[in-house]
């Protein structure tokens, strides 16, 4: 059993979902700004599901590429804990991010192959926690949320010198795996617990945490 293991469910359209992520235990509730994406929501939207979400439930911005205009209208309005960087944002990016709006940074990066992870290093130095994830492919619109997975054994027994999150194709059926191959202590699902892209579903979300801290049998 592993009840310590922290889960974000991520792309958050609806008020109804944000309550049932935080009914199922959820660390962190995540909402996406990026027009491409079927779980875009507007800012002020996004004010009013950050509003409902309890104190010790951490609220996350998911940006890409974003400029200083777009941050300064997400930060002015939403009540945020992190932001998330799923562009391709560089290390000086995220260092004058965190410095002009004295958030916590979640620098994302997209593996396919070993190779992929020498990127990791040169961010572990300058964000605040990091989002391993799936490498989009080739001509994707949108640098995560595409539903898949990468081969979890580029990670195995590795660890970095900072919090990490496992992210890319994870599902209440592959969940229990995925920590047991990687190691993980941190989750994020977006698409695995959807019934519709973007359309969240609260069974898959509770399975989803349960699973990943070993509280079934599945």
């Amino acid at each position: 059993m592993s009840t310590d293991i922290r889960v974000k469910i991520c792309g958050l359209t609806a008020a109804a979902d944000v309550a049932a992520a935080v009914a199922a235990g959820a660390a962190y509730v995540g909402f996406v700004f990026f027009e491409k994406s079927p779980r875009h929501v507007a800012v002020d939207t996004a004010r009013t599901l950050a509003l409902d979400v309890p104190p010790g439930v951490a609220k996350v911005a998911l940006t890409v590429d974003a400029d200083n205009a777009a941050l300064d209208a997400l930060t002015g309005r939403v009540p945020l804990d992190f932001l998330q960087l799923h562009g391709e944002e560089s290390p000086a990016r995220v260092a004058e991010i965190k410095a002009r709006y004295g958030l916590p940074v979640m620098k994302a990066i997209g593996v396919a192959e070993a190779a992929d992870l020498a990127q990791i290093d040169v961010y572990a130095g300058v964000a605040d926690q990091l989002l391993i994830d799936a490498k989009p492919p080739p001509g994707a619109t949108r640098p995560g949320g595409n539903a898949l997975a990468f081969d979890w054994r580029l990670i195995e027994g590795r660890d970095w010198p900072l919090p990490w999150l496992l992210a890319g194709g994870l599902t209440p059926g592959n969940v229990a795996q995925a920590v047991a191959r990687t190691g993980a202590r941190q989750l994020d699902v977006s698409s695995g617990v959807e019934r519709a892209p973007g359309v969240k579903d609260a069974k898959l979300i509770r399975t989803f945490i349960d699973n990943a801290r070993g509280l079934t049998d599945a």
